[in-house]
């Protein structure tokens, strides 16, 4: 039997106000036969990041860790679309404040996930371009249903990925698999991301995505989850330490990087574009 946590948007001291799902950005269903957590996105039509879904994302995240869920599956409530990644409109003639609240957001949000302490999983039942790929590869396993797309594909819209970014690629690929990738801002089709080992598993649908991230994280099952957690810990220290260490810097960068006037141009190009497919459709 599935129960469902619904979490607040709000933080409030020591307790989630519980809302409908009608108005919250993600939710969380906990299995009380597995104890398994699974997160889904819900901000349509694309799950853009916005701050408000990092937000809820990262209070998502922070809630299956003290309720000590046995494991954490990543999904999309949209039947196309896992992440679309970042939202542009956030970083397009961006407000002061807000664009700075933005990053440091995206960076806590990465932060929690990659450095989860519990097993983590995407089942990814759409594209998953930039952010979106950003967030499935800061997962231990993916699973991808077919005849959707994955990719770091910054360069294509004029960004360049930070180096956290490139730490969760470079975690799931090879170097010179993950360097050229990036280089070329490539998205890789479901049967591809296969190939190369950008996604573990292929499912025919959401519901068999799922199954199969449920099987993964039971290969923990008899494993001290303590000593799985500690050695996780260790394998990704040195990329969470990385932006822990240089989180001001990295703001700053990106700050100075997103008010370059040549930036700006090409995020307005890409945002004019998607109205005019907006308007064929």
């Amino acid at each position: 039997m599935m129960r469902s946590k619904v979490l607040s948007l709000v933080a409030r001291a020591g307790s989630n106000r519980m809302m409908s799902t009608a108005t919250k950005l993600t939710t969380v269903e906990v299995n009380d036969k597995t104890g398994i957590a699974t997160l889904t996105m819900n901000r349509p039509p694309v799950n853009g990041l916005n701050l408000e879904l990092l937000q809820d994302l990262k209070s998502s995240i922070d809630e299956i860790e003290s309720n000590k869920s046995r494991g954490l599956i990543l999904t999309s409530s949209s039947s196309t679309i896992f992440s679309a990644g970042l939202d542009i409109l956030e970083m397009y003639k961006p407000d002061k404040d807000r664009i700075r609240a933005f990053w440091t957001q995206l960076q806590d949000t990465w932060l929690a996930l990659y450095g989860s302490s519990v097993p983590t999983a995407a089942a990814i039942n759409g594209h998953s371009p930039a952010g979106g790929c950003l967030l499935a590869t800061s997962c231990e396993y993916r699973v991808m249903v077919p005849n959707f797309t994955i990719g770091l594909n910054e360069t294509q819209l004029g960004i360049v990925a930070p180096q956290w970014f490139m730490a969760s690629f470079l975690s799931v690929l090879p170097q010179r698999i993950a360097e050229r990738a990036l280089n070329q801002g490539r998205m890789f089709t479901t049967e591809e991301a296969l190939k190369v080992g950008l996604i573990d598993e292929t499912a025919n649908n959401k519901e068999e995505a799922i199954e199969k991230c449920v099987a993964f994280i039971g290969t923990f099952a008899k494993v001290n989850p303590l000593a799985r957690s500690l050695t996780k810990q260790q394998f990704r220290a040195a990329d969470l330490q990385q932006l822990q260490n240089g989180r001001k810097e990295d703001l700053e960068k990106f700050l100075f990087f997103v008010n370059q006037p040549a930036v700006q141009k090409g995020l307005g190009i890409y945002l004019e574009g998607l109205k005019k497919k907006a308007k064929k459709q």
